[in-house]
């Protein structure tokens, strides 16, 4: 009895040791249920074992007809495991011949000995991650190697494998590469600049996620959540405005070692940016896109605010644009400070009206106006420009974008000559963009709009969300200050101070303005910086542009010649081929078509040209029986004359008013070596026509 009654006190007690630990076990569980379970479930509902993110495709950036400015592109490093399952030796040594010479032709660095040397040297070490190549490969490259012998196995028994990288490029290069913007190196932070980085919500996308799972002995790839590949935006931006205006632009800072520069092409009723343009000159001497400075550089504006004052005295009635006023000897002391007018060493204009004094951008002109009528009260001068809006800052789609600076009155800042050298320019800080914005409405009859770069956001080539012409102010001024302030822009191009600026085709209206970045500062070598804004065709306006450039180093700064030309062959290009302007261009009213201007030079590349363009032409030498090979062509009203032009054997042929082309193919005929410069036609040559060449003679050819 006593040996049964200890077996059974020892069971009893590992039963109640048993039943006591289960206890403890289903209370704490009970305890955790209660306590921290909710906790537990979300922890539990966001991660997963053997889980992986897949990063969705970033969406692309687009031109406004469609073209990639920047996308994402996947590029692929190939390795090799030469302890894959499948891979056996003998197989390797098989095709590592024709699997070398295959790879040779994508990877061109090396030889198909070397490949195969390499790949051994990987098989020897039994490498498990064994880079081939460090070339990236394209998808098309990455599809090609898939079928080269050996890999063609697949990656079981070859034991390749792709490690891929994604990366943005921006297909058309430099072209409003700061405005586009980049993203940072590691692509989950997203875009770090530009629209990349102000639509980075829309370009991302959303991430999936991906399990591996042992299926019949190999792990395979399972998603659990699909991924969203992120929305296209699609931009403003019309190539080939932008091309324009990038080119223009580069080669004008080249041509005066600017320091940097910028250019806005605004479209005059949408508000639509169809090219921006930011440059800034390298230590080597290169020009890139680092700044966005049209949107961000907040710059005294110099002469262009000029137009805000004068419209401010016009509306108010104080003045018309015939009013005199006595500018002096271009010095005029005021408040013991002098204000100069560009022409001050040259005796000043005197006594000139307020038209002229825009025309001529004369400081004292302005100056003289605005004094006499706000001195006493200068907060209703200033008061007039915050309802035009001028100092209103815009919700511009460019991160980090300045912001308009006009002070008040009250501003501990404000000084007895503050409202004097506020009305030419000075003593306010304004972004280009916001200057384009106030002349822009000056062409949209009055109507201020905002700038905006994107049109729509597009998944799949359906919009999803679109955006519209935004109105700032529906009317800057009366429609009567409004005409005036248009006939003296276009003064300012007719016979002004952007004299150079006017073109034979159509017109155009605008301001010029220098401003002095450094005055004020000892020892420094004065820089400038000289801005032309306006509109065009001034009878219908539709599109409007700033041009801005800073501290030229050669050449005399003035703001027509520099920025002016830069506005010039802008507008020439883009009116040339918008559809904006040539509204009928098959019109059927022969006799408003204008003959164009040709070149003189080679005959049958003329009547070429002219049969398909449909030019009526005469040609005096067609009945000979030797007719000559060159000729001059003369424009007359309803045809073009082609007359003879003999080339005589050892004397200098007259090639001014050929294209470059002709002139050169023609005097090197003769055994001349030829040099040219400039552009378009010859407008003069080193050499008199008819005087005796000789042979390997050098020929100077200036074209215009």
């Amino acid at each position: 009895m006593s040996v049964k009654k200890g077996i059974l006190v020892r069971f009893f007690i590992v039963y109640a040791l048993a039943f006591l630990m289960a206890f403890c076990i289903v209370g704490s569980a009970v305890m955790t249920i209660a306590r921290d379970g909710e906790r537990w479930r979300q922890v539990g509902s966001t991660y997963k074992r053997d889980s992986l993110e897949i990063s969705p495709n970033r969406g692309n950036i687009l031109a406004c007809d469609g073209k990639l400015l920047a996308s994402t592109i996947p590029s692929y490093t190939l390795y090799m495991d030469f302890r894959a399952d499948g891979m056996v030796k003998d197989t390797l040594y098989k095709y590592i011949d024709s699997l070398s010479i295959c790879l040779s032709r994508v990877y061109t660095d090396k030889s198909p000995a070397e490949l195969k040397n390499h790949i051994l040297k990987g098989f020897k070490s039994q490498s498990r991650w064994y880079k081939v190549n460090n070339k990236k490969l394209t998808y098309n490259e990455k599809k090609e190697v898939q079928q080269f012998p050996f890999f063609r196995m697949g990656p079981n028994k070859s034991g390749y494998a792709f490690y891929e990288q994604v990366s943005r490029k921006k297909p058309l290069g430099s072209l409003a590469s700061r405005t586009i913007g980049d993203i940072y190196a590691e692509s989950d932070k997203g875009g770090s600049c530009g629209l990349e980085m102000k639509y980075d919500s829309y370009l991302r996308g959303k991430s999936g996620v991906i399990t591996k799972q042992k299926i019949a002995g190999r792990f395979r790839s399972i998603n659990l959540i699909d991924p969203e590949d992120g929305f296209d935006v699609k931009t403003t931006i019309d190539v080939n405005i932008q091309d324009i205006t990038e080119s223009a632009l580069l080669a004008k800072l080249m041509e005066v070692e600017a320091d940097r520069g910028c250019a806005v092409v605004m479209e005059t009723q949408s508000g639509e940016v169809k090219a921006i343009s930011n440059l800034q000159r390298r230590e080597d001497g290169r020009y890139v896109e680092r700044q966005n400075f049209a949107v961000s550089s907040e710059t005294e504006p110099g002469s262009t605010f000029k137009v805000a004052s004068v419209m401010v005295a016009l509306e108010d009635g104080v003045v018309d644009t015939s009013y005199k006023v006595d500018t002096e000897n271009g010095i005029w002391n005021y408040k013991g400070v002098n204000v100069k007018d560009h022409n001050w060493n040259k005796g000043g204009y005197h006594v000139i009206s307020l038209n002229q004094a825009i025309a001529y951008s004369s400081n004292i002109g302005v100056a003289k106006v605005i004094d006499n009528y706000y001195g006493n009260n200068p907060s209703r001068f200033v008061d007039r420009l915050y309802e035009m809006k001028l100092n209103e800052p815009m919700d511009l789609e460019i991160p980090g974008a300045g912001k308009p600076k006009i002070k008040y009155t009250s501003s501990p800042n404000w000084s007895g000559t503050s409202l004097a050298w506020m009305s030419f320019g000075y003593e306010t800080q304004i972004p280009p963009i916001y200057m384009l914005t106030f002349y822009n409405a000056i062409a949209n009859n009055g109507r201020m709009i905002k700038p905006y770069f994107v049109k729509s956001i597009c998944k799949d080539g359906v919009e999803k969300k679109k955006f519209s012409t935004s109105v700032i102010n529906h009317a800057i001024c009366s429609q009567k200050t409004l005409a005036k302030v248009k006939d003296m822009l276009v003064g300012v191009v007719e016979f002004g101070t952007a004299r150079n600026v006017k073109s034979e085709h159509f017109k155009i209206a605008g301001k010029t303005g220098t401003a002095q970045v450094d005055y004020g500062k000892r020892g420094v070598r004065k820089s400038h910086q000289l801005t032309f804004c306006g509109f065009f065709p001034a009878d219908d306006p539709k599109y409007s542009m700033i041009v801005v450039v800073w501290s030229p180093k050669k050449g005399y700064p003035s703001a027509g010649a520099i920025s002016g030309s830069v506005f010039k062959t802008i507008a020439e290009r883009v009116y040339a081929q918008s559809p904006l302007i040539h509204t009928d261009p098959f019109s059927s009213d022969e006799d408003n078509c204008k003959i164009p201007i040709t070149k003189d030079g080679d005959v049958a590349s003329l009547k070429l040209v002219m049969d398909n363009l449909k030019i009526p032409y005469v040609d005096q030498d067609a009945n000979k029986k030797h007719p000559c090979q060159w000729v001059f062509s003369e424009v007359q009203s309803k045809e073009v004359l082609l007359k003879p032009h003999k080339v005589s054997g050892n004397y200098m042929p007259d090639v001014r008013g050929m294209g470059a082309k002709d002139a050169i193919f023609l005097l090197e005929n003769k055994g001349l070596r030829v040099s040219l410069s400039g552009k378009g036609r010859v407008a003069a040559q080193s050499k008199n026509p008819g005087d005796r060449i000789e042979s390997n003679e050098t020929v100077v050819i200036e074209l215009k």
